[in-house]
């Protein structure tokens, strides 16, 4: 990068500089020609910023305004990238106003689009304490994404894997539309994204950001297909397992009035799997994507230094307990939340808002989702390679 420096004494001329700089360019300096510092001129010439001083003891290094147009540039062309303008106390109670404005809405228009077909198999909360319940678990989800740091493409993802196994089991054994039931689960996905994609920016990995650790892998189409199907199948073959051991016999005894348990007879390996691919999709998306995103960080410096012979007591069962690499970290907290949320939401789902379901079957029904989350999240963590 050129740089002028000034002179004692007037007229002043520089010498020695070879710059490309246009004409237009060039009148632009003219005026600050008597304060002018430091000139940044981009690799095809053109001028980028000005340093500029009033006296001795101002100076603008190279650094600092290369970071200031770092941080202009970076704002204005990733708009989709810009954090929220309103203050960090009102973001969170207006994501929650926003999340169940859009979820209350939308079901409104489901009911009269459907002519109440939810509403046939759907049991009504009869005291405060379920409503509170249900209406607490949705802002926990919330709150869970929002201090978890996690973006909107995160959020819609997790609730594909938290709200479609109640949505599944409806759509196979209560003979409620693929179209109802589609559309109920897109509500849940909606009523989260929207908000958060309005008042978060999405995180480099789903922004597609040029600098983010491993990149290639993350554009690797093939590999992108076969963690998706991997997830799926993983899935698919949990379900597969259930229905083939206890599961027919579970929504028998504790799903009192089922419609139909046909399905759970008929189901084969293959005729599950088209319905997974999009829990696979989810947790691509959810899971691995910022997993492999994580490069290495100052605190895997330190863990690799950790000598046991030295440490102290305290310092070597915080090791044991958590030693590991961020990489791992990220993989293992995800996948933690996963099978959190898809338990807890498919039982409280399950078990208080559909018909004659006792809590023991809501509750073996999720278990099939819950292991399936577990070793989807682990089979990511082989594929993601490396220290996880």
């Amino acid at each position: 990068m050129p740089t002028l420096r000034r002179r004692a004494e007037a007229p002043r001329r520089v010498e020695d500089i070879d710059i490309d700089v246009d004409e237009t360019t060039s009148r632009a300096v003219e005026p600050v020609a008597s304060n002018l510092e430091t000139l940044a001129t981009a690799p095809d010439g053109k001028v980028e910023a000005l340093g500029v001083v009033n006296d001795a003891t101002e100076v603008i290094t190279k650094e600092d305004i290369t970071e200031q147009i770092s941080e202009r540039d970076r704002d204005h062309q990733h708009p989709r990238r810009q954090r929220s303008h309103l203050p960090t106390a009102l973001q969170f109670p207006l994501v929650t106003v926003l999340s169940f404005s859009i979820s209350s809405l939308c079901y409104s228009f489901l009911s009269e689009w459907s002519r109440g077909e939810l509403a046939g198999i759907s049991k009504s909360l009869d005291t405060w304490g379920e409503v509170a319940t249900l209406a607490g678990w949705r802002i926990f989800e919330l709150a869970l994404g929002w201090f978890g740091n996690f973006d909107s493409y995160d959020l819609a993802a997790l609730n594909l894997l938290a709200h479609g196994p109640p949505v599944y089991l409806i759509a196979t054994f209560y003979e409620i539309s693929p179209a109802t039931a589609v559309s109920a689960l897109g509500i849940e996905m909606l009523s989260t994204f929207v908000p958060f994609r309005l008042l978060r920016s999405l995180s480099d990995a789903h922004a597609g950001a040029k600098n983010v650790a491993n990149r290639e892998l993350l554009t690797d189409i093939p590999l992108s297909i076969f963690t998706i199907l991997m997830a799926a199948i993983t899935y698919s073959a949990s379900l597969f397992v259930a229905y083939k051991t206890y599961l027919p016999e579970t929504l028998v005894v504790y799903f009192q009035g089922l419609p139909t348990i046909t399905p759970a007879y008929n189901a084969t390996f293959f005729t599950i799997l088209p319905v997974t691919i999009a829990f696979g999709i989810a947790a691509k998306t959810f899971i691995f994507t910022p997993f492999v995103a994580t490069g290495k960080t100052a605190e895997d410096g330190k863990l690799e230094e950790f000598d046991p012979v030295t440490a102290t007591l305290g310092e070597t069962l915080a090791w044991n307990l958590w030693g590991y690499t961020t990489r791992a970290k990220v993989v293992i907290f995800r996948t933690t939340v996963a099978m959190i949320l898809t338990g807890v939401n498919t039982y409280l789902q399950t078990f208080m808002t559909i018909n004659a379901v006792q809590s023991y079957g809501a509750a073996a029904y999720s278990g099939v989702w819950v292991v399936a989350a577990f070793l989807t999240g682990v089979g990511l963590g082989f594929v993601g390679g490396g220290d996880a």
